[in-house]
């Protein structure tokens, strides 16, 4: 055993969060045991190393946090009330003074907090609450580490996801004067080094860090910078009348998912958020990204989560369903079809690897032709690259207008789009065991449009995609059944 898995357990709270998520798989990899705690212990199944465990508390009942702490050292506070509250201060206040007197209580010796930059004059109530709740924390008298940071650029944290979905959605905005505010946004990879690295720190004192990425920008230029990435023209209109109440109504409009909290998070946009105490460069061995690394860092990580994803029904169900258009998950769209068939995933995943080349696309290979002459007219690949054998596929493969972007015999094909497309797009084939030699072949077309040309290809065509796909996919089922041994007048059941 080694020395790091000997060490006490670490307590980390917001493990369901984007922040306390990613601290969670960084602890694991470094093979330090973690014990986290939350209000719904269900939400982390399937997401917990061997070495780590969960307990049911919530920091607004002090009976819940008892037993919690039990031969802990370091215990990580990453609790915020501001989605789920107007009177997010309060409960703020009252979640960070339960949690330090329990600390305090079971002898841990240090908190890692994260709070938000900004000098104390003038600040939003989201930023002060931030500030009173590391003022909190020390007062339960355990040391606290606390890192004062800048916005955060990751996968999955607010800030990124509102920057992107008002880029995305938007070809010419409106700007308030706050576009100008500087910032130094962090990385979320460099955020979670600094949150480990504090564990190297003494348990003796309290310390404050200020830190943020390599460059002080305004929020247009961290807006130009993710349109360039992602090949977006914008135009930005400055309005300096547009007030913090006017810009978050504005917010709920063009992105309704953040409606709620839009007002607060406009309002700390206000604010300058810089670091002005270099200690965490002298005191921390961290070298933070700056702007261009860190939105890339961001497009890449979250390119690989959604490229790790299983397509199963309840992966779906955490999207949006749209009125027309199949699902939304971030700036992703989806559309997704299963069909049962009595035979095994070997048999159902058979005709799957032996699609395209000149065995053709199974269903509408007039529309695939068309699509394919067409993809020629505008400098692209077309339909006529066929397949490097005609019975299996590897990763890398050239298939017509494709490549194969992952293989796994009798479980998987991800097809990733060659085409021109305002956008990029993949389609892939899960095939799960059902149970009594039957399986499932779940067909998932996702598309990642390019600004709102790519939404108006993708909803214009989704009739056009249904029809092809869901061809497709029963075409697949009855080359299954037919290469099998069943017996004429079995059923099948295509589940939308």
């Amino acid at each position: 055993m080694t020395a790091k898995t000997q060490q006490p357990e670490i307590l980390l709270t917001g493990a369901t969060g984007c922040i306390g998520g990613r601290l969670l798989e960084a602890l694991e990899a470094e093979g330090r045991s973690v014990r986290c705690m939350t209000r719904r212990p269900h939400a982390l199944i399937g997401r917990l190393g061997p070495q780590s465990s969960v307990v049911r508390g919530d920091c607004l009942n002090p009976d819940s946090l008892q037993g919690a702490f039990a031969g802990i050292d370091t215990a990580y506070y990453m609790v915020h009330s501001m989605g789920g509250s107007a009177d997010f201060e309060s409960r703020d206040r009252l979640a960070a003074r339960n949690f330090g007197h329990e600390a305090r209580a079971a002898g841990v010796r240090r908190i890692v907090y994260v709070g938000g930059l900004g000098a104390a004059a003038g600040l939003s109530r989201h930023l002060r609450s931030r500030h009173e709740t590391g003022e909190v924390l020390r007062a339960s008298g355990v040391p606290v580490i606390e890192f004062r940071s800048g916005i955060v650029l990751g996968a999955g944290s607010l800030s990124f996801e509102l920057i992107r979905a008002l880029v995305e959605r938007l070809p010419v905005m409106v700007c308030p004067s706050w576009v100008r505010t500087p910032t130094q946004p962090i990385a979320l990879t460099d955020l979670v080094a600094y949150l480990i690295a504090a564990l190297d720190l003494p348990y003796e004192e309290s310390r404050l860090f200020e830190i943020g990425g390599a460059d002080v920008v305004s929020y247009r230029e961290i807006m130009r910078e993710y349109a360039r990435q992602r090949g977006l023209r914008r135009g930005l209109i400055p309005v300096p009348l547009l007030t913090p109440r006017l810009s978050s109504l504005w917010l709920g409009l063009t992105t309704p998912v953040y409606a709620r909290v839009g007002r607060e998070l406009i309002d700390g946009l206000r604010t300058a958020t810089v670091v002005n105490d270099a200690a965490a460069r002298t005191a921390l061995p961290i070298t933070p990204l700056g702007l261009r690394a860190a939105i890339a860092r961001a497009i890449e990580e979250e390119d690989a989560a959604f490229a790790a994803t299983p397509w199963s029904e309840a992966a779906l169900a955490s999207g949006t369903v749209l009125r027309w258009g199949g699902v939304r998950i971030r700036s992703r769209l989806i559309h997704s079809a299963a069909v049962d068939l009595p035979v095994g995933p070997a048999a159902a995943f058979a005709p799957i690897q032996r699609i395209g080349g000149a065995r053709g696309w199974y269903y509408g290979d007039w529309i695939w032709r068309f699509r394919g002459l067409f993809d020629l007219l505008l400098g692209g690949v077309g339909m006529n690259r066929g397949r490097r054998d005609p019975e299996t596929l590897a990763a890398g493969d050239v298939l017509d207008c494709w490549r194969v972007d992952a293989c796994k015999p009798d479980i998987r094909l991800r097809l990733a789009a060659e085409m021109k497309l305002p956008g990029r797009g993949w389609l892939e084939f899960d095939v799960t065991p059902r149970g009594g030699g039957a399986s499932r072949i779940r067909q998932t077309a996702v598309f990642d449009p390019t600004g709102l040309w790519g939404r108006f290809y993708w909803h214009a065509l989704y009739p056009i995609h249904v029809l092809l796909f869901g061809g497709l996919l029963r075409s697949i089922a009855r080359r299954a059944i037919a290469k099998s041994s069943w017996r004429k007048g079995g059923r099948h059941a295509l589940k939308y």
